[in-house]
């Protein structure tokens, strides 16, 4: 669904791209299009006005992380809950994603063609849900959900999904669950290249899935004309995620400076995702995380920020992700409080706006207030690259929030 015309009048608008704000225009938009972004005056006709006087106008926000068909942090009960429960869970998830400004995410393992195509209809309103289908793990790894006693797969040749993954081992096994995915309508393949917090087996420092595995996935996904993301923590995993290809780097928490000087001759994006581990230390106790999950956290709880430093000092393009599951995505607006802690407010707008837009292979059309990109994008009250926790609230500080050209609660 897309709108009529829009005029937004009187804000400041800020140029994602080169990080600064360009002073006041007139943005006019038609359809789902941008038709104009000027400082000339310029005639409502039938169109709605929107008057951005003293507020900031960017674009709506990418989170290029997120998991929204996890619905708790306690396992055992996300094990029991019928799908339905789930779908509806995730209606409000996306929902309240949208209401915070975030008109374009990507979910990295879970959510279905289902929850999908419910958002591009109008059945649900949210952000453009962008998939990675199941990601792809090998037995033992952060995506394997069973407990250690759980009985093996009766057979090589079979694919076991556990949870918000599926088990895969071989470059045979993974070119089949790459291409299931693929079939499935997914954007981009996701791969566990390393351990994980919120897995039983698994210790962080596992480099999980040989090259020649990584490499099937790489494979499968450029026939498809898309990329992989990858789960990964040490250098070792990092380093053999790009070596194989990927074309992103999911946390990247232990990062030393001579990987993220590989990643940027190679093009690869980091996406850090610090909130989330601020989420488990603060409230995945309250809110049923297992304790093995709680125990593991603090392995990579601090390295997140030296690794966004890291990589900025070489010069890696750095996206942002939130991660957050369940009860924990009420702060998802909290990342960009975080890594402004690390870097300029501005900059870190930049990452969730005009990089995300590129490393989602959407450069030009998301996460930029230009003629010809699509129409979403926020007004701001006040000047988010002063306090960027205007952008925090559950959208307090909106003043509006477009959405494909369409004015959200309007």
């Amino acid at each position: 669904m897309t709108g009529d015309r829009i005029v937004v009048r009187n804000g400041t608008v800020f140029d994602s791209r080169a990080a600064a704000l360009v002073g006041e225009r007139t943005v006019v938009i038609e359809g789902d299009r941008i038709v104009a972004v000027t400082d000339e005056p310029v005639a409502p006709g039938d169109g709605r006005v929107v008057d951005a006087a003293g507020a900031t106008v960017v674009p709506g926000l990418i989170d290029a992380h997120v998991h929204v068909m996890v619905a708790t942090m306690d396992f055992a009960r996300a094990a029991a809950m019928p799908l339905t429960l789930v779908g509806i869970h995730a209606a409000r998830a996306l929902e309240s994603m949208l209401r915070r400004g975030f008109t374009t995410v990507r979910d990295a393992g879970g959510a279905d063609g289902g929850v999908a195509t419910a958002v591009e209809r109008g059945v649900v309103p949210g952000p453009e849900l962008l998939r990675c289908g199941r990601a792809l793990s090998q037995t033992g790894g952060h995506g394997d959900t069973r407990g250690r006693s759980a009985p093996a797969a009766t057979c090589a040749c079979e694919l076991v999904e556990t949870g918000i993954a599926v088990l895969a081992d071989g470059p045979d096994a993974v070119r089949r669950a790459a291409r299931e995915q693929l079939r499935g309508g997914a954007s981009a393949i996701k791969v566990m290249a390393s351990g994980g917090v919120a897995s039983p087996s698994d210790p962080l420092w596992l480099e999980a899935y040989t090259p020649e595995e990584l490499g099937a996935a790489v494979e499968e996904a450029a026939r498809w004309r898309t990329y992989v993301l990858a789960h990964a923590y040490t250098p070792g995993a990092i380093r053999r995620a790009v070596d194989a290809g990927v074309r992103s780097i999911e946390h990247g928490n232990l990062l030393d400076e001579a990987t993220a000087a590989r990643m940027a001759e190679r093009d690869v994006f980091l996406v850090p995702t610090l909130v989330t581990y601020w989420a488990i230390a603060e409230h995945g106790a309250a809110f049923g995380l297992p304790g093995w999950a709680l125990e593991k956290v603090h392995e990579v709880l601090d390295a997140g920020r030296r690794s966004v430093e890291v990589a900025a000092a070489a010069g890696v393009d750095i996206g942002l992700g939130t991660d957050l599951l369940g009860e924990a995505g009420v702060f998802q607006s909290r990342e960009l409080v975080l890594r402004a802690e690390i870097q300029s407010a501005a900059e870190v707008l930049r990452s969730a706006t005009a990089v995300n837009a590129r490393l989602l292979q959407r450069e030009g059309d998301l996460g930029v207030v230009e003629e010809g990109a699509r129409a979403d994008l926020l007004v701001v009250d006040g000047d988010p690259t002063a306090d960027i926790s205007l952008l925090e609230g559950d959208g307090r500080h909106l003043r509006a929030v477009v959405r494909r050209g369409e004015l959200v609660d309007a």
